[in-house]
């Protein structure tokens, strides 16, 4: 894809997705301003966790700073926050006072933290797990030590409660259903996931729904629906997020829960785009970063005149808690299917969800070497056939069986 046109694309958000379409549209000989709300040049946010847990630096997280932008030909505004979009005049309003013509407008303005309506949720050290000036604010909380609650048991609320308790906190979860990353583990795995991180200091509380937050000035403690009181000097809430689809919405856009698009990623103006969590095809927003990064290059081609159309995938869910490899793919749960499970209590677990012959869905927990193999027979929908009996060994054994 080379083009060279004068027309200028102008981006709100430079979270990945944002940068992702910037840099394909430069490349191509596309003018791009880039807009971000936060003042650091654009970062890798999935490795905010490795921040947390010190295992880098805030400078490593940097994957764009001024001189490789300026060498893009990418013009980036760090910290100017957009207040309003006016399609009419094809331009914007930012805080500062200032106004930003475009020709065609991606909007990858992300998601939001939510943050729970409890009383005391808005006291100094209740903090959200999010963007950088989160985990900074999070990292300076780690300074004394003492007691840290998180409330969220899914996959950024674990992260929050590893990097805090690689600082020196002791660190409780608190999570309202049965089980840790209920939307990607089974039963199973959740209870081995739960086992590696009591081994680790972190104390998980299950079916646990908070109801208030202590404290006048600063949170001390939180208060559980059965009137248990946990004392904390740190409180991090993790629990889910919502797209940020307000100057859309604003502008006289479609929105549903999020930007509504057609598969070349454009909202209900043909000069506008959305991609990444902030926008909806079919009636889904995508939450993890690989199927944002593929939409914000499918817009970058349509923005260019390609015929290039976005198609969701299977998605999966890999990550690292305290050192414990977690992968799954597909469904979870299957009524319909049947499953096959192989379960080493010293080793790895893995449970594979099969529905007329095909693979629909796995979880590994321990070892995940084999994710992709798995993820390949989940996307090819191919019949499993032969493979049925060896399937939990993966693509090794076949290999060398007969």
């Amino acid at each position: 894809m080379q083009t060279t046109n004068s027309a200028t694309t102008l981006i709100i958000g430079a979270g990945p997705a944002g940068m992702r379409c910037a840099e394909t549209l430069a490349r191509a000989g596309r003018r791009v301003v880039l807009i971000g709300d936060e003042a650091s040049p654009p970062y890798d946010r999935v490795a905010l966790s490795r921040w947390l847990a010190d295992e880098i630096t805030q400078a490593d997280l940097i994957t764009h700073d001024p001189a490789r932008l300026a060498a893009l030909g990418i013009s980036f505004h760090g910290g100017s926050r957009v207040t309003a979009i006016d399609p009419a005049r094809h331009q914007v309003a930012t805080a500062d006072g200032g106004v930003i013509g475009y020709d065609t407008l991606v909007l990858a303005t992300g998601s939001r933290a939510i943050r729970l309506a409890l009383p005391g949720a808005q006291l100094a050290n209740v903090l959200l797990y999010r963007t950088l000036d989160d985990v900074r604010a999070m990292i300076d909380a780690t300074g004394d030590g003492g007691r840290a609650i998180v409330i969220g048991g899914g996959l950024l609320g674990l992260e929050a409660a590893a990097g805090l308790a690689a600082r020196g906190m002791a660190v409780t979860v608190l999570h309202a259903v049965d089980r840790l990353m209920e939307r990607q583990l089974d039963q199973r795995a959740s209870r081995r996931l739960s086992g590696h991180l009591a081994a680790r200091g972190i104390t998980i509380i299950e079916n646990a729904a908070s109801s208030a937050i202590l404290g006048e000035d600063r949170a001390c403690g939180v208060v559980l629906d059965d009137g248990r009181v946990l004392p904390a000097e740190l409180v991090v809430m993790a629990v889910g997020i919502a797209p940020e689809a307000s100057l859309a919405r604003a502008a006289g856009l479609l929105v549903a829960r999020g930007i509504v698009v057609d598969g070349q990623m454009r909202s209900s103006r043909n000069d506008i785009f959305a991609i990444g969590e902030c926008a909806e095809f079919q009636g889904q927003c995508v939450g993890l970063v690989l199927p944002a990064l593929a939409q914000a290059e499918i817009a970058a081609r349509a923005i260019c005149g390609e015929a290039a159309t976005w198609q969701p995938a299977t998605d999966s869910a890999a990550l690292k808690v305290a050192g414990a490899p977690v992968w799954s793919a597909g469904l979870v749960e299957c009524a319909d299917g049947e499953q096959i499970t192989l379960d080493d209590p010293d080793g790895a677990y893995r449970r594979l969800l099969l529905r007329q012959d095909r693979l629909v869905g796995a979880v590994l927990f321990g070892e995940t070497a084999d994710a992709a193999w798995y993820m390949r027979l989940i996307r090819d929908c191919a019949p499993i056939g032969a493979l049925r009996e060896t399937l939990p060994f993966g693509p090794a054994y076949q290999e060398a069986a007969p």
